[in-house]
């Protein structure tokens, strides 16, 4: 059994805040084991490694020997979080939510330990509360506290309108810790008003208030926003194994460790012997990388999925080779008076350049292989025998076979 410091330690690496650190501590100095609490919305059917952060966290209080209160959200998905938003959110239907919620379900559990998670939905309480006990519960906050909220105060400040059921999701949010009696609950780092709206309510109900545990949001495959479907740069939990391998090993090298940290199943003393590793310039960024892609994949595919999809990003990228399953296009070989054909037409004719300004652009940065061979710069016009039977490759993810 790890001393309280020793699992202090751990719960720290990647959080962004614990508030406050000394409470946390003294409650891990008890020696029982702590009830770890985290709400999520069901709004959405999928979710990416970004929203599985927290999941992380949670495995890691599971691992040291806590218990793990998973709230899924459909009662406060009917009101939709406020937080970060500068509008109302649309709101759900109940059969939305539910199919929403058993998906995330699902996924939640390649992470978590069934054995040690306990699954409520609130709206067990929340759709129960009659007027008289949502009238005492609503007593507890004032409108000037919940407009301290930055994404309220903005919206007001601005003129922007705020339905009046916005004002009860923290509220709720609240609820769900009295409820389960948390002793420490986690969220983003846009979260931290609501959890500690949780600590005050339970602080004002005459219970041992809870901890806040924040963590800070994970940027995509891109490096600066953060991990988003409609940006494209998130890697999906249900990513094929070969697509989820390619992701990582395609985010910038400063990213790693916060991926290690927030991401992986590495233990945090290994995390740190990385970190330490790269700062001195010990360890080769690019074999890290791809420990940490194996990693990856292996916490949600098994190891031989992983393998192999180590093996066929080395086909693609590293053994220059080229991928079995590549499309195959039949280019028109017609010379011209010149006896050579048009190959950034050609490429916009198989999609593999929207333009032919695009194709033009991507020849003259190198970015055109025939046979593994860049062309050179301006190489627009080849000759129709390169091209007969070519293996093509368009950039470093686009690759086809001419027939």
């Amino acid at each position: 059994m790890l001393s309280p410091e020793e699992q202090l330690h751990i719960i720290q690496s990647g959080t962004a805040q614990i508030v406050p650190e000394a409470a946390l501590l003294e409650k891990l100095k008890r020696g029982i084991p702590l009830n770890i609490k985290l709400g999520v919305d069901p709004t959405a059917p999928d979710i990416h490694i970004g929203h599985a952060v927290p999941l992380r966290k949670l495995r890691q209080f599971q691992d040291l020997g806590h218990q793990v209160t998973l709230i899924i959200g459909d009662g406060t998905a009917l009101i939709g979080d406020p937080s970060g938003r500068n509008s109302t959110r649309p709101q759900l239907s109940r059969e939305q939510i539910q199919e929403n919620a058993q998906t995330y379900v699902d996924q939640a559990f390649k992470i978590l330990d069934p054995e040690k998670t306990v699954l409520r939905y609130n709206s067990e309480w929340i759709l129960d509360l009659n007027m008289e006990s949502l009238l005492k519960l609503l007593a507890n906050f004032t409108v000037a506290r919940i407009l301290e909220r930055d994404d309220f105060h903005n919206r007001y400040t601005s003129g922007q309108s705020i339905s009046l059921h916005e004002f009860l999701y923290p509220v709720m949010q609240a609820y769900d810790s009295v409820v389960i009696k948390a002793d420490v609950e986690l969220g983003g780092t846009d979260q931290l008003f609501n959890l500690l709206a949780g600590r005050e309510l339970m602080e004002k109900m005459g219970m041992e208030p809870q901890v806040c545990l924040t963590l800070p949001l994970l940027e995509g495959t891109d490096g600066v926003k953060k991990m988003s479907k409609s940006y494209g740069n998130y890697i999906g939990l249900t990513d094929k194994p070969s697509d989820m391998f390619g992701k990582v090993m395609s985010i910038p090298d400063e990213l790693m460790v916060k991926y290690y940290r927030l991401a992986s199943t590495e233990s945090v003393d290994e995390i740190d012997k990385i970190e330490a590793g790269l700062a001195a310039d010990e360890l080769h960024p690019n074999k890290v990388k791809r420990a940490l892609a194996r990693n990856i994949v292996e916490a949600y595919h098994g190891a031989l999925a992983a393998e192999e999809a180590e093996a066929d990003f080395d086909l693609k990228f590293k053994d220059h080779g080229f991928p079995a399953d590549a499309p195959t296009f039949a280019p028109d070989l017609t010379p011209n008076e010149d006896g050579l054909v048009y190959l950034a037409r050609i490429l916009v004719d198989a999609q593999a350049a929207g333009t032919v300004s695009e194709a033009r652009r991507l020849i003259d940065g190198g970015g055109v292989k025939i046979n593994g061979e860049a062309l050179a710069p301006k190489s627009y016009n080849v000759a129709p025998e390169l091209l007969a039977e070519a293996k093509v490759q368009v950039g470093k993810k686009k690759y086809l076979r001419f027939v």
